[in-house]
């Protein structure tokens, strides 16, 4: 009898390696990221409001219904025109109270791939912890395609909630500075881990989007954050492309060299792609995640600050050329005049 049983079991652990089931990685934070039918529901609860992360002229052309607009496409309402956090809490306590949003109200952020607008939903949710609302901000996965995908309609009329009350009770682990970040590159400070998020071009140096390329010394990790969605081939390319999914079993893979335990800060150009990896090490459960909200456009532009794989822009190249093309532009203007 016992041999039997020892021998179902064993057949039964084949079974779920064969089918994949043994290991499958699982969300540590399921709740931060939500379904199609997880959103429609909310939308009849009075705590939970939908925010519509798109600029507003996407927002009118079809919503779902229910959502609100913030008037602008999230990462700019939510951020100043340098794309940083308002130094003034103030800002955020008076537009989200007017959107309707208070401090025990549940907020689901979502955007759309046609418009290139995930990211300013990930953007929305980070500033949203920031801001002392850990748990309260949720992402739709797959953004808006997966809602119009399921057949759920849109809306076009606007939506206006009634005015609630927010106070901002800022979380000043969520952000890293440039000061913490300099430590880490000097290397200072031991146990933190750097996350770079730009594409595989920047972090080389050959994709030079500052005053300088490259990357800041002593990063643990590269993962492009748009290589953590789950992808699909373009039948018209034949390359892959995003899906607005993401899945637990890819975004683990991609970080697995990681310590959970120990504190993990993500940056990209501007802190704006990093607030996907701020939410994918949320999701994945680790313990003190942060987002370097000046990234590398202020990073890379001090000279000071010690640089891998520094490169910089060749401008007497530049002037070359546009010394190479003004010349053209006069002899074809010569030979314009002749004819």
């Amino acid at each position: 009898m016992r041999k039997r049983l020892m021998v179902m079991v064993v057949v039964s652990l084949s079974l779920l390696v064969s089918t994949g089931m043994a290991g499958a990685a699982q969300w540590a934070n399921p709740g931060l990221l939500v379904s199609v039918d997880e959103v429609e529901k909310s939308l009849a609860k009075p705590d939970w409001v939908v925010v519509d992360c798109r600029k507003l002229e996407e927002y009118a052309k079809g919503h779902i219904p229910g959502a609100i607009s913030l008037g602008k496409d999230c990462k700019h309402a939510l951020r100043d025109g340098t794309s940083r956090v308002f130094k003034s809490m103030s800002k955020y306590d008076s537009l989200f109270s007017k959107a309707g949003i208070g401090n025990n109200t549940n907020v689901v952020f979502y955007g759309d791939i046609k418009s290139k607008a995930m990211d300013t939903a990930t953007v929305a949710f980070w500033i949203f912890e920031y801001l002392g609302q850990t748990d309260k901000g949720h992402v739709l996965n797959g953004g808006l395609e997966a809602w119009t995908k399921a057949g759920k309609k849109l809306d076009t009329q606007p939506v206006i909630k009634p005015a609630a009350t927010f106070k901002s009770k800022v979380a000043k682990s969520r952000i890293a500075t440039t000061e913490e970040v300099l430590k880490i590159a000097r290397s200072q400070v031991n146990g933190v881990q750097l996350i770079d998020s730009r594409t595989k071009n920047e972090y080389a140096g050959d994709d030079i989007r500052s005053a300088r390329g490259g990357r800041i010394p002593n990063c643990t990790l590269s993962v492009p954050d748009a290589q953590t969605y789950d992808m699909v081939k373009d039948p018209a390319t034949g390359k892959d492309k995003s899906t607005g999914f993401l899945s637990p079993d890819k975004v683990a893979k991609a970080y697995e060299k990681l310590d959970k335990s120990k504190r993990a800060i993500a940056y990209c150009q501007t802190g704006t792609r990093s607030t996907l990896t701020y939410l994918e090490l949320r999701l994945l459960g680790f313990k003190d995640p942060a987002n370097y909200d000046d990234s590398w456009i202020i990073y890379g532009a001090n000279d000071k600050y010690p640089v891998e794989e520094e490169q910089r822009i060749d401008f007497s190249r530049i002037k070359k050329l546009e010394d190479k093309i003004k010349a053209l532009e006069t002899k074809l203007k010569a030979a314009g005049e002749k004819h």
